[in-house]
């Protein structure tokens, strides 16, 4: 009985030392006991929030180490990080030298506030560096939500838990995008829509930009609760003026961008993206180069990429496309405001139709992500009751700025939604119908 009991105690250490290389919670979600039922090709797809983060300038700060005292030194940061992310019910998928891979499955929000939590962290750690004589460190994280892969992949004799997709990819874009804006954390479009009560972050618009593989440009979003006390109130005072700076510059309005921007940085001088964008406009102005790679337009033109596979869905996605191409114009061309209302409330009626539409679809084929679908749509229709708000005071003092946050809320959203969203759908429906179950 007693070697029974030591065999059972073996067994249930060898598997608690195995559960910290592979996360339990990794098990749970492929539905395995331990992790003795895994095998190779496991998989389940998932929603979640993908956080990547990494310290800044750690090759040239290593180099000044010896082979003990870098191991010393991201082992101590990485056990700083690590009950920060579990508090929040992170997973941590792998750890990339200094940098940490990390998954939330329950909300956007609490990436964000695992981010914000992370660098109160670095803050007391950087303390206790400083009273040891060594230098401070930062760190960037980037955050990216959407359908992903989580599986094994390997070989017969080697095999590792992960999780593989498009949505990992933008991620670890956000977070190298920190570096080149001068932020801390940085949220695509995909992770600001996700999110249940935007109102308790710091955030704000930042760029459009065209990322590897993707078809159209992706809204970058700021969030800068965690900045200085003194930076932080700068940029939410200067708010409205640095979206309007930035709507004029990607227009390449550069004289209308560079006056809003020079009023952001009397306010708030050490705005680094605001300055950024004012270097940016200097630099237009100087070669002519646009350093945006989002390029506005008043048109969203219908491609083969577009196609759903369902005739009566992309009969609607064209017609929305058309429709959004027929405010915009409006709006260019200066039309009066019933004219542009008329077109709005055709619009909105045909989103709500829309929509309806295609969750009913949703479940005639039990599309198992259709709980995120039908939040998606959600949040798109309260952005954009808060559009219509806006547009009611338009005039030609704020015309950029309304066709800008236009082609950012309507035009963008419905493209990547499109494309991303509605397509994993379209596939699903099409594997769906192919089965002969």
């Amino acid at each position: 009985m007693t070697l029974l009991n030591d065999e059972n105690n073996k067994l249930q250490n060898l598997i608690q030392a195995y559960g910290r290389f592979v996360p339990h919670e990794f098990l749970s979600f492929l539905g395995k006991k331990d992790i003795t039922n895994i095998y190779l090709g496991d998989q389940i797809e998932k929603n979640m929030t993908v956080l990547f983060t990494d310290i800044r300038d750690f090759t040239s700060l290593s180099e000044e180490l010896t082979p003990s005292q870098n191991f010393s030194f991201i082992n101590s940061y990485l056990s700083c990080m690590e009950p920060v992310i579990s508090a929040h019910h992170g997973i941590i998928d792998k750890y990339i030298g200094d940098a940490i891979m990390a998954l939330f499955p329950t909300s956007a929000d609490e990436a964000i506030a695992c981010s914000n939590a992370m660098l109160a962290t670095l803050n007391e750690y950087n303390k206790t560096r400083q009273k040891a004589g060594d230098q401070s460190i930062n760190i960037g994280i980037g955050l990216n939500t959407g359908l992903l892969i989580l599986g094994t992949i390997g070989g017969k004799q080697r095999m590792e838990g992960t999780v593989i997709g498009d949505s990992v990819n933008l991620a670890a874009r956000m977070e190298s995008m920190t570096k080149t804006y001068g932020v801390s954390l940085l949220i695509s479009e995909q992770t600001f829509y996700s999110l249940k009560n935007p109102e308790k972050f710091s955030i704000r618009f930042l760029d459009r930009v065209m990322v590897k593989g993707k078809i159209r440009p992706q809204t970058v979003y700021e969030v800068f609760d965690m900045d200085s006390d003194s930076v932080r109130e700068g940029k939410k005072a200067t708010l409205k003026i640095f979206e309007e700076a930035l709507a004029h510059y990607h227009y390449k309005n550069i004289t209308d961008a560079k006056s809003l921007l020079c009023k952001c940085l009397k306010l708030n001088p050490d705005d680094k993206p605001a300055r950024l964008y004012l270097e940016r406009c200097d630099a237009f102005q100087r070669t002519g180069a646009h350093e945006s790679t989002g390029e506005l337009n008043f048109f969203v033109e219908w491609t083969n990429d577009f196609q759903f596979g369902v005739p009566k869905i992309d009969e609607q996605h064209q017609d929305l496309f058309q429709l959004s191409n027929e405010l915009m114009m409006s709006i260019f061309k200066g039309e009066k405001n019933h004219k542009i209302d008329k077109v709005i409330s055709f619009l909105d009626e045909y989103i709500i139709t829309h929509f309806r539409y295609e969750e009913n679809l949703m479940r005639t084929y039990e599309y198992p992500f259709i709980n995120f679908q039908r939040e998606q749509h959600q949040k798109f229709i309260q952005q954009f009751i808060r559009f219509k708000q806006e547009i009611r005071i338009l005039d030609n003092s704020n015309r950029n700025f309304i066709l800008f946050r236009l082609q950012i809320l309507l035009v963008d959203w419905l493209a990547n939604h499109i494309l991303k969203t509605d397509k994993h759908l379209g596939r699903y429906i099409k594997r769906k119908k192919a089965s002969p179950h």
